[in-house]
């Protein structure tokens, strides 16, 4: 299960001048933190390519809630699946900062993509990836506990998104706890039992929004479901965590 894309992004893979390229098919934005990018449903075709800060992909539920699908940061595009089959949007970005971009009409964007078929191949292994990533996901919600769900979620965030500070890794994308909860699928107070159990044995340390990992391999085990706190490495995370 991954939040993030893959290692080179779409527009850092591209060559410098097709990058400028596309980039000047567009018209640049900015978005407030909490301001919705992309709706989902929405019928719009228009690709936004992240200039700067992070957004949120995510879906809603028949219960009314939302379920994280990914975080998407620069470099990246959002809304090419829409642009690209013409279909409704098949999910919402929402900027979780200030977020600046350039967005591409549908139009345009295919047209670009027809002209440049090493373009098209790295939009095709994208859309792959995610697909995968999709798939891993309904394995993890299916057979995975909480605790061993949010504990994967945070070993992702302070690998792809911390920093070594306080005598352990800062995550520098603060995710309020009904935002971790809805990246695994699960409710907040399952959430807020998980962390005060990793609180309790030290492995994370939390304040508002700040989340800070303090005992990394044992996080990890737990991530493998082969350890749980305050237990052995070959301990199973306790039922219904």
């Amino acid at each position: 299960m991954s939040l993030f894309g893959q290692d080179r992004s779409f527009l850092h893979a591209l060559p410098a001048a097709d990058r400028r390229s596309l980039l000047a098919e567009g018209a640049r934005r900015v978005y407030e933190p909490g301001e919705v990018m992309i709706r989902e449903r929405d019928t719009s075709a228009y690709v936004l390519a992240l200039l700067s800060g992070w957004s949120v992909v995510s879906v809603g539920t028949e219960r009314g809630s939302r379920l994280i699908l990914a975080l998407r940061g620069a470099g990246e595009v959002v809304g090419d699946l829409a642009a690209v089959d013409r279909g409704p949007r098949s999910a919402s970005v929402t900027a979780l900062g200030t977020v600046e971009a350039v967005a591409v009409s549908g139009d345009r964007f295919r047209r670009f993509l027809a002209a440049r078929p090493h373009a098209t191949a790295l939009i095709m292994r994208q859309l792959a990836t995610r697909l995968r990533s999709a798939d891993v996901e309904r394995r993890a919600l299916a057979s995975e506990t909480v605790l061993q769900r949010l504990a994967a979620r945070l070993v992702e965030l302070a690998e792809r998104a911390g920093r070594r500070a306080d005598g352990g890794t800062v995550l520098e994308l603060p995710l309020p706890q009904h935002d971790l909860a809805a990246a695994i699928g699960a409710t907040r107070e399952a959430v807020a039992k998980a962390l005060r159990l990793l609180r309790e044995q030290d492995v994370v340390r939390t304040a508002n929004r700040t989340v800070v990992v303090l005992d990394m391999p044992v996080l990890l085990l737990l991530a493998q479901g082969r350890a749980r706190p305050g237990g052995n490495p070959a301990d199973e995370s306790p039922p219904g965590v």
